[in-house]
């Protein structure tokens, strides 16, 4: 049976990808964007494609759009919080505008569109919210602590959305994608912090050259990561999270090892700390 996707950021990247795919397997596709038309442009014309501006930031825009697909479609069955981009900076660097900024997007853009999907979700029954997170939501890079931030919420947020909902015969999967060949680490995708100070050049790991030379050069295909996400909506009971791409499992399985040999270092003193 056909489904009716709701894919957010879908002018380029990841976002195209999807909601290609999904056409391409013979589902539905409400796409949106900022701009309608470079939606369009994007995804190009098909019979099973609608196109709506949507800047997820805005509360109204998002219970607007989410009306405008079931008027077309009837339903909703799979939601793709994809909208999202990374500002670059050590903390000190950034302003609390561009961390604002940055969270208004990645986190309150996706509670908007979830919030206005779920009593559509609840009706029916049935649905998948599928939130788009990173490796940068359980992995710490330099100079990505506002970024990390917002995809460690999205974990979160996920975790507890689908306990809520499992009784509602709902599901809720985390992508945590690895490096992708997308333009998100494009210079006219990415930012960075407007104040640069110079004492964080010591550590070069998070500088701007060295986080501009890895585009064009990542190791995961985003068609196939597309793929991937027609199989999990597809799928009877998906998975909580799925880890994308082998440098994410890389990265995963380092955190775990990190975190175990933390756990029991410290184990005694955390034990100690019981009433008498």
């Amino acid at each position: 049976m056909s489904k009716v996707w709701f894919i957010t950021g879908t002018t380029r990247g990841l976002g195209t990808e999807i909601a290609k795919a999904a056409l391409a397997a013979g589902d539905k596709v409400v796409a949106t964007g900022r701009d309608a038309q470079a939606v369009i442009q994007a995804v190009g014309h098909h019979d099973e494609l609608l196109a709506v501006a949507l800047d997820v930031t805005d509360e109204t825009q998002a219970a607007a759009a989410i009306r405008a697909a079931v008027k077309r479609f009837g339903k909703v069955d799979v939601i793709v919080n994809n909208a999202g981009y990374a500002v670059l900076g050590t903390l000190e660097e950034l302003s609390d505008f561009e961390v604002r900024e940055q969270f208004d997007t990645n986190v309150f853009g996706l509670l908007n569109v979830t919030r206005a999907a779920l009593p559509v979700l609840r009706a029916q029954g049935q649905g998948h919210v599928i939130n788009i997170s990173s490796v940068a939501g359980y992995h710490g890079g330099v100079g990505a602590s506002a970024y990390c931030a917002t995809k460690y919420a999205v974990e979160g947020i996920t975790e507890c959305l689908a306990l809520e909902v499992a009784p509602l015969g709902l599901h809720v999967t985390v992508v945590e994608p690895g490096y992708f060949r997308t333009e998100f680490l494009s210079t006219n995708s990415v930012r960075f912090a407007k104040q640069v100070i110079e004492d964080y050049a010591k550590n070069p790991a998070g500088s701007r050259e060295a986080v501009l030379a890895v585009h064009g050069k990542q190791a995961n295909d985003p068609k196939k990561l597309a793929q991937a996400l027609i199989i999990l909506a597809h799928t009877e009971k998906p998975p909580l999270r799925f880890t994308a791409g082998s440098d994410a499992i890389d990265y995963f399985e380092d955190e775990l090892q990190k975190r175990h040999e933390e756990l029991a270092a410290w184990r005694d003193l955390s034990v100690s700390l019981a009433h008498d």
